[in-house]
């Protein structure tokens, strides 16, 4: 076995004992999750504000019903936290927890290091 693919055997065995309260666990139940997850990073990277309403829409075959599901089990969870805009108070804009930001980092540099 190389020297990579032992590096890489230890981060998903890392990642496989620290399943079930990560992040990495939840937004990989399912193509929803993992496709809302990567919705509201790349909202929150680029600086763009995105409330609750238009993340249930740009999720693909997921309904509304479901997306809301999702959605406050993350909150629950610490990974997502919810803002009322000041504009309308109806508006609930969504964004990642500095708790999911600093692991969501983590496991980008991890995975940038074993490919190198």
């Amino acid at each position: 076995m190389s020297k990579l693919e032992k590096t890489l055997l230890n981060f998903w065995e890392d990642q496989m004992k620290q399943s079930h309260t990560s992040s990495n666990y939840f937004f990989r139940k399912s193509p929803s999750h993992y496709h809302m997850m990567l919705l509201v990073m790349s909202a929150f990277k680029l600086n763009e504000k995105l409330s609750v309403e238009e993340l249930k829409t740009k999720l693909f075959k997921t309904s509304r019903p479901k997306s809301a599901l999702i959605i406050n089990e993350a909150c629950e969870k610490g990974f997502f936290l919810l803002e009322k805009t000041s504009a309308d108070q109806r508006i609930k804009n969504i964004k990642p927890s500095e708790s999911f930001i600093e692991e969501y980092n983590q496991y980008l540099n991890t995975l940038k290091k074993i490919s190198y």
